[in-house]
């Protein structure tokens, strides 16, 4: 189910904030230095603020003072903002809860992903703000998947431009067990979500850029390969988002509110803070059909 969608609206109010975009990374990562998202963003100030999350993927603020509706609010002025199917969510139905600790274990952010590429629209951009984050560990790592495709030789980038994969909500599988009423709900998810096919190479809406658009945690097979052949050339295109240059990663900092674009990245967070607790509060916004 995703929610309904609000009409986007500037309060009549707002005033134009001035702030700076630091660029972090050749290709990915910027910090804003002067924005506060507590404050309702005029048009000019939320164009810019787009406008760099799609030039540079991965953009965030420290020292926010957000509340989970003003989030809520934020989010809403991307676009529609989806309900997540397998995670809990808080006081509001957009807003999806991660809160991790010693009695619940990670499940499975720590695997190179983009969000919910199991569903046929999968998620444009996320939205993540830190509450609660352990002093060491617990970092996120992005990678840049259109400097990924990039990296390919042009032997291999023009082989796999036009293929295309099926995809799967392979880890929530883990999330039912074996007894007739979690049987009964699984088939029910697997009506709801039944298992699209995604370009491997994507291109963006916006730039035409073309990123590697197959993940370990939702890729099931490409098509119209034996399991041999689409498994070898899946292990070539994930370890892609495995090298250093395309990366970006980001130490928390309660506070911090971090937005990237699933269209041209892949992200992973570090399960290496156990026993200690994280909370971050998600929203996502509705994408489109990968073309």
């Amino acid at each position: 189910m995703q929610s309904s969608l609000k009409s986007r609206s500037f309060s009549p109010q707002a005033k134009r904030q001035s702030f700076e975009i630091e660029p972090l990374g050749p290709t990915i990562g910027a910090q804003l230095h002067g924005i506060d998202f507590s404050k309702p963003l005029d048009e000019e100030s939320f164009n810019r603020i787009e406008s760099a999350l799609i030039t540079h993927k991965v953009i965030f603020a420290r020292e926010q003072t957000i509340s989970t509706s003003e989030q809520v609010a934020l989010g809403y002025l991307f676009g529609e903002l989806e309900v997540h199917p397998f995670r809990p969510q808080g006081v509001h139905p957009e807003l999806m809860v991660l809160d991790n600790h010693k009695d619940n274990p990670v499940l499975s952010t720590d695997v190179w992903h983009s969000d919910t590429t199991f569903r046929l629209q999968p998620t444009k951009y996320s939205i993540l703000k830190c509450d609660i984050c352990p002093q060491v560990g617990g970092d996120t790592l992005w990678a840049d998947m259109q400097a990924a495709f990039g990296g390919l030789s042009p032997a291999v980038q023009e082989m796999i431009r036009p293929l295309r994969a099926v995809h799967d909500f392979l880890n929530f599988r883990a999330l039912f067990k074996d007894s007739d009423e979690d049987r009964v709900r699984l088939r029910q998810m697997e009506v709801k979500f039944p298992n699209p096919s995604h370009p491997v190479v994507r291109t963006h809406p916006v730039t035409q850029g073309q990123a590697i658009y197959v993940n370990p945690q939702f890729t099931k097979h490409i098509e119209g390969m034996s399991g041999s052949e689409s498994a070898a050339l899946l292990a070539l295109l994930f370890e892609q988002a495995h090298v250093p240059e395309y990366q970006f990663r980001l130490k928390w900092s309660p506070g911090t509110i971090t937005f990237w674009d699933n269209q041209s990245t892949q992200h992973y967070a570090c399960n290496d803070y156990f026993p200690n607790r994280r909370r971050m509060e998600r929203v996502a916004v509705v994408g489109d059909v990968p073309m």
